[in-house]
């Protein structure tokens, strides 16, 4: 009697993973006039095409338009965002981004949050759903950006300028 070899299926290419700026959740939230439309679309797409990823950052900044955690939970469900803690990794790269940011002449004496965000992207490999451009361009140009075209948003998707 011979062994056959299991069988084995085609190869599917890996899912991007997308990490979603508190930014997009919040004009759904919201029901903001100007930009829940796009941002649903956009969040409805990145869904379709991978993984959604939230960070404590994205789930904290979203909160503050909320009363209790359950609320919080409900528009950030678990089985749809792929809740991750920051890599420390991460940590060193959103430090020098922010050094990069202050030397610029930037006016912040803390290490912002998009900074930390910017860099959980850029360590991980996502993809990041914002509106929030240019720091993101500026700061973080290997990340791909999946954000509104226009003269205020310059990028859209891609990597770099």
């Amino acid at each position: 009697m011979a062994i056959e070899p299991p069988a084995t299926g085609p190869v599917i290419a890996e899912q991007p993973a997308t990490l979603v700026d508190s930014s997009v959740v919040l004009d759904i939230v919201t029901e903001d006039p100007a930009w829940a439309t796009w941002s649903g679309d956009a969040l409805a797409r990145a869904r379709d095409e991978g993984q959604l990823v939230i960070n404590p950052i994205v789930y904290a900044e979203v909160s503050t338009g909320l009363d209790r955690v359950e609320d919080l939970d409900d528009v950030l469900p678990a089985e749809d965002f792929r809740r991750e803690g920051l890599p420390y990794e991460a940590g060193f790269i959103a430090g020098k981004a922010f050094l990069a940011y202050r030397r610029r002449g930037g006016e912040k004496r803390a290490p912002l949050p998009d900074f930390y965000i910017g860099a959980h992207a850029a360590v991980r490999g996502y993809r990041l759903l914002t509106r929030d451009v240019a720091r993101y361009r500026t700061y973080f140009p290997t990340v791909e950006l999946i954000a509104p075209a226009g003269p205020r948003h310059r990028a859209h998707r891609g990597r770099g300028p």
